[in-house]
């Protein structure tokens, strides 16, 4: 398994910035699946996701002051996927950090560095989406 972390300072609110993060906004900014289905399961939202060849469901609950999501089940890249976005007030705006943890589902040589890269790449582009529709200060 591997880890990996993004961040950056956007020039927006924790509250403003945590309102642009519902499930599938976040799931539509990383830019590798689509929202195929919502659904709402008492504390958790339920996000069944697709792509080239496969969906999965992706299930977001809050845990300490952060938006937390897992791959669900046994579909989907990866063995196991759990990712945190966790939102810092600075005195310039707020941070955004967001930290996954992966183990690619294929064996092959190298499958978790794999799957790290490609996650964040993923990472990088929901902070992108983030960084385009409220700017950022660094």
């Amino acid at each position: 398994m591997r880890e990996v972390t993004v961040s950056r300072v956007l020039d927006a609110s924790p509250v403003v910035v945590a309102r642009w993060l519902d499930p599938p906004t976040i799931v539509e900014a990383e830019g590798s699946f689509t929202v195929e289905t919502i659904d709402e399961q008492g504390n958790a939202t339920v996000v069944v996701a697709s792509g080239p060849g496969m969906q999965l469901p992706l299930r977001f609950e809050e845990r300490d002051e952060s938006i937390y999501y897992t791959q669900e089940g046994e579909q989907g890249p990866f063995s196991h996927m759990e990712t945190w976005i966790d939102l810092e007030d600075v005195p310039s705006g707020t941070r955004v950090t967001i930290r996954s943890s992966v183990s690619l589902a294929a064996p092959i040589p190298f499958g978790d560095r794999l799957a790290a890269w490609k996650r964040k790449g993923e990472l990088k582009r929901a902070l992108d989406a983030l960084v385009e529709e409220f700017g950022d200060v660094e």
